[in-house]
């Protein structure tokens, strides 16, 4: 179940710190990724969970992937990466689709402020799992997915009851966003729970879903602190 578009008939601006983001990642995919095809800029750019706890860069054996600013840093630059064309269309899509709605309904910085602080949230989980499992805290992460995550956990609290169209097989319905945002993260959480239960030092297939489950988390709690406040009604006064 494949979502391709959603409401924006109550759309009022134009959601342009959403096509920004996009446009940036797909540039970083086919000019400084080269199509997933530079390994010198994935090693320097993308998070490295053994980096981040330790706050060391790492030096492969051919003095490759040296990163040129502070690792921590690594997490905002590795959010503008993707390891494929799938991987990107992906993320993309689902961008697409619900950034958006999400953007005009809390404002162009704020929606930018908001999609930064969930992929944070969502990396930091994801190196937080790693290392509680005992996983290879030596393998790059990347993708935007985590951040994106986070835009669906607030477009789920502030659109419940939007229409989304899905493709499902060769058919398109419409359906509540809590249905398809719904089946979503339960099969985030699904996978996570097998993840979970694979033997110490074996993967879950390259996906991190413990950035996923946290980004949506982070979404669906923090999104009622960048909603626009309108301003309160002056009190009227009558004067003896």
């Amino acid at each position: 179940m494949l979502p391709i578009g959603d409401d924006n008939s109550k759309r009022q601006g134009l959601p342009y710190i959403n096509y920004i983001l996009i446009a940036l990642n797909v540039f970083v995919f086919i000019f400084l990724q080269k199509f997933g095809k530079n390994e010198d800029f994935l090693l320097s750019y993308s998070m490295v969970p053994d980096e981040i706890l330790t706050g060391k860069d790492l030096i492969t054996t051919d003095g490759r992937g040296v990163s040129p600013y502070p690792v921590h840093l690594t997490i905002i630059s590795a959010m503008f990466m993707h390891g494929s064309i799938s991987h990107l269309i992906g993320n993309m899509l689902y961008l697409w689709v619900f950034g958006d709605n999400l953007e005009d309904k809390i404002g162009h910085r704020k929606y930018l402020f908001f999609y930064l602080l969930c992929g944070l949230i969502a990396s930091i989980s994801h190196v937080a799992f790693t290392a509680i499992l005992g996983r290879d805290m030596f393998v790059p992460s990347l993708g935007a997915s985590g951040a994106i995550s986070g835009v669906l956990g607030g477009y789920l609290m502030l659109f419940p009851k939007n229409r989304v169209s899905v493709l499902l097989l060769v058919f398109v319905i419409r359906i509540p966003a809590f249905v398809a945002l719904g089946l979503w993260i339960v099969w985030q959480l699904y996978n996570g729970y097998n993840d979970v239960g694979l033997a110490e030092g074996t993967d879950a297939g390259g996906v991190a879903y413990a950035a996923h489950v946290g980004g949506f988390l982070a979404g669906l709690i923090l999104i009622k602190l960048f909603i626009k406040r309108n301003p309160p009604d002056v009190l009227k006064t009558s004067n003896f």
